[in-house]
Parts: C-alpha cells; structure tokens; sequence
C-alpha cells in the first residue's frame, strides 16, 4: 500500500452535514479489513470538524452501528 491509494469514502456535504454514499476498496486490496479503518478515519475527521454524518452509504451504516461511539455523529 505504501503511497498507493487503496480506497476512498465518498461524501457530499451539505452545511454542517456530510452524506457518505459510497465507500470503495480497490479490488487489489479487498479482503485485507481496509474498510473499517478508512471509514473510522473519515468519520474521525468529520468529529473533529465538528460536523456530523448521513450515512447513505450502506458500509457506513453497518459501521456507524457496529460502534456506537460514532453515533454522536449522526444528523
């Protein structure tokens, strides 16, 4: 992985909210449990901006419900 891009959670934002609607492992990666630390790093980035989330992305749903300490974050 090094400096080679592996994933990416994709948001709209919207004021204060940000929508992620998609979230997307490269193929070459998949497999390995990279979604759950990109989608946490989004998230945490988004708590310190002090914004919150819509999850329309399915993956980050099943996160955000799987670890309650994200649900704050909510909108």
């Amino acid at each position: 992985m090094d400096d080679q891009e592996a994933g990416f959670a994709e948001y709209v934002q919207e004021g204060t909210v940000r929508d992620f609607n998609h979230t997307v492992v490269d193929p070459e990666f998949r497999g390995q449990g990279l979604s759950k630390p990109l989608i946490s790093e989004a998230l945490l980035e988004t708590k310190e901006e002090g914004l919150k989330i819509k999850a329309s992305c399915s993956a980050v749903k099943a996160f955000v419900e799987k670890n309650p300490d994200f649900k704050e974050l909510l909108a």
